[in-house]
């Protein structure tokens, strides 16, 4: 895991994939000694059935690194699933809004959310 500071909060860019719930565990597990407070995932290191809510994949992994009191950053581009998926860009509005979870379209974009 690669680890940077961004505006004060210590990122660390998360370098294995996503595709099962076991993979967000081996994701928070990469985090531990190193004080984290944001772990980015990127978009092209997860698989489809992420974005497609009905498989329950994201609520899983998601709920993990809550769990662990982790914040999470998507970073990519997700605009072909958002298209097909009103429920995804609902919950894309409403995570983002929140803050504890972010889908960012790239690193300028989580800089300036940072």
């Amino acid at each position: 895991m690669r680890v940077e500071t961004i505006k004060g909060t210590t990122v660390g860019f998360y370098d294995g994939a996503i595709t099962s719930e076991s993979d967000a565990l081996d994701a928070i597990g990469a985090t531990y000694g190193l004080d984290i407070d944001l772990v980015v995932l990127e978009v092209e290191r997860m698989a489809d059935d992420f974005f497609w809510l009905s498989s329950g994949l994201a609520g899983a992994a998601l709920q993990k690194f809550q769990n662990y009191g982790l914040r999470v950053a998507i970073v990519g581009d997700i605009s072909r699933f958002t298209h097909e998926s009103p429920s995804l860009r609902d919950f894309v509005y409403e995570t983002n809004k929140r803050g504890q979870m972010l889908f960012l379209p790239d690193s300028a974009a989580l800089e300036a959310r940072l």
